[in-house]
């Protein structure tokens, strides 16, 4: 009895952990995003996300996800390797008419 014990919580750990594996991070929306969150990106430090808020900060909202690579410091290799976490709208408002 404990054998399958054993075996049904090792089964449980796995199917747990191949979940995780798969989750996919949530969308940031780079026009109202703070720095911590910014930093969360792939190849995005603290001063980097700073940059990024001081940019939008000075020029406006960004018009597309490819325009961070106009961010000192933010090359377009960066943006393609966040491209599936980048967004510039509200995932929880309404689409305009």
């Amino acid at each position: 009895m404990k054998h399958s014990s054993l075996l049904a919580t090792l089964t449980l750990l796995l199917s747990l952990m191949s979940g995780f594996a798969f989750a996919q991070a949530a969308s940031i929306n780079i026009n109202t995003a703070d720095s911590t969150s910014l930093a969360s990106l792939s190849g995005i430090g603290q001063s980097k996300a700073e940059a990024i808020v001081e940019y939008r900060e000075a020029n406006g909202p960004f018009t597309s996800t490819q325009d961070l690579a106009n961010v000192k410091g933010i090359g377009a290799r960066t943006v393609e390797k966040n491209a599936n976490r980048l967004t510039t709208q509200d995932t929880n408002s309404p689409e305009a008419p």
